[in-house]
């Protein structure tokens, strides 16, 4: 008894395992911005010093979601300076911290000031 409570235990942790590692589609939306300026670049303002970023600096083009705090890395990077400062809704699949894009489309920005970033 005690063996096959084990055996369950371990093939229920490893299924739990495997499942976190998987990636996730959905769809996130928020500011594009770049991984070096993260949140603080979250606005239209910030569209020019983005793309100088990524341009110049070594930066990749990030989206900032105010819904969860959080900065993701967008993959691939190709067409995203056209929507640098743009509050977009991205729809694709989330590896870590990384957003493998399928589509990308303008969305209308919150009129909640909460979902707005603080400078």
């Amino acid at each position: 008894m005690t063996k096959r409570l084990l055996i369950c235990s371990l093939a229920l942790v490893l299924a739990a395992g495997i499942s976190f590692a998987l990636p996730k589609d959905g769809s996130w939306t928020g500011w594009v911005t770049d991984t070096m300026c993260g949140a603080k670049g979250a606005s239209a303002k910030h569209a020019g010093c983005a793309n100088d970023c990524v341009r110049d600096h070594g930066a990749k083009y990030a989206l900032y979601n105010p819904a969860d705090k959080k900065v993701y890395t967008l993959d691939p990077q190709e067409k995203l300076a056209e929507h640098a400062g743009h509050f977009v809704k991205v729809t694709g699949s989330v590896e870590g911290d990384t957003i493998k894009v399928k589509a990308i489309e303008m969305a209308p920005e919150p009129k909640d000031e909460a979902a707005k970033p603080k400078s």
